[in-house]
């Protein structure tokens, strides 16, 4: 990890910690997780927003303005605008999306459950999407929930990352190590 990823990281982890506890002990969990999405979606669908939370050119004043604004009209828990409101004022935003992996680390832990991502060559359908879900909950003894993507590079097969376990069945990999074996004999 890049030095300023992993102080980033650092610095995310306190402050979804201190929002996680807060949320925890008010019984504002389930707030808190719908918070996360929204803001999650309003990240990924808003460039204006992207460029205001890691822009230097906005003041702290502007941020804040901007932020409380945002919170506002979403309709965000007190918990949530509070901490928002904070990162603005210590000229911090820029670690938003780093605190909203980290309280959906938290949200995981808290309820059990443990993310896989699923990289196949097609799209998974529902029932391949659940039928991989329980054989995973099953080996892991946690619910599993997938994070599923398409890399047609694959050929065919999947490849599986739980935790800093991977299982690689795609094609692309047995033809590769097929390659390999291949140059050793020749």
């Amino acid at each position: 990890m890049s030095e300023p990823a992993s102080i980033s990281t650092g610095i995310a982890s306190r402050y979804a910690s201190a929002a996680f506890d807060l949320a925890k002990e008010g019984k504002g969990l389930a707030a808190l997780e719908s918070d996360i999405d929204a803001l999650t979606a309003a990240l990924e669908g808003s460039s204006d927003l992207r460029a205001l939370i890691s822009s230097p050119v906005y003041s702290r004043e502007e941020q804040a303005t901007a932020i409380a604004a945002l919170a506002k009209k979403m309709g965000l828990s007190e918990i949530v605008t509070n901490t928002l409101g904070l990162l603005a004022q210590k000229r911090r935003l820029f670690v938003l999306p780093f605190v909203l992996n980290a309280l959906r680390d938290l949200m995981a832990e808290e309820k059990g459950e443990v993310t896989a991502e699923v990289i196949s060559a097609k799209a998974l359908t529902k029932t391949q999407s659940d039928k991989l879900a329980k054989s995973l909950s099953a080996n892991i003894g946690k619910t599993v929930k997938i994070n599923a993507a398409v890399d047609e590079s694959l050929v065919g097969g999947l490849v599986v990352k739980v935790g800093s376990k991977m299982i690689d069945t795609s094609i692309r990999s047995k033809l590769s190590a097929l390659q390999n074996t291949m140059k050793e004999v020749g």
